[in-house]
């Protein structure tokens, strides 16, 4: 019986514990809608987030991504593909972003979470452009720039009702 060389052995663990991140603990496997279960997961990750303030919100969102670039880059080589459906981390990140200052009510967690999806689906300039980056970063890219895109109208959202919807 050969035995296996001990670098590999770490390499194998290695792309395993990223997939299993990558794929939002196993999430991302379901049949339909990866993305939609992954934003849906990320909506109750982020929700008791909301509560910590600010500060501590916008560093665990920059954490998400931080850490996100290189566990979906190495995802996606494990699984052998460029993009893969099932890795939803970037949905998780970008759902992250969609939310930040966001008042923490039902009704501006549903706007975000369906501005998110149009844009992460629908790719406005320069969305799509951004999935033509290397690795994780192309992964990365696209999502968080569509959290950019919904949280920019929720706050516009925000600012015309006034107080009337806080």
């Amino acid at each position: 019986m050969r035995r296996r060389d001990p670098a590999i052995t770490i390499s194998m663990a290695k792309g395993a514990f990223a997939v299993w991140v990558a794929t939002g603990f196993g999430a991302g496997y379901v049949p339909r809608a990866p993305g939609t279960v992954g934003s849906l997961l990320a909506l109750a990750l982020w929700w008791p987030a909301g509560l910590c303030g600010l500060g501590p919100y916008a560093a665990l969102v920059a954490i998400a991504i931080g850490i996100g670039v290189p566990i979906t880059g190495r995802a996606a080589r494990t699984l052998g593909r460029r993009d893969p459906s099932m890795v939803v981390w970037d949905e998780i990140a970008g759902m992250g972003v969609a939310l930040c200052a966001v008042p923490h009510r039902v009704l501006w967690f549903a706007a975000a979470f369906g501005l998110f999806r149009l844009f992460d689906i629908v790719k406005p300039f320069p969305i799509a452009r951004l999935e033509a980056l290397p690795g994780g970063y192309g992964i990365m890219a696209d999502d968080v720039l569509a959290g950019v895109y919904a949280a920019l109208l929720v706050q516009g959202g925000l600012w015309w009702t006034g107080s009337m919807l806080h």
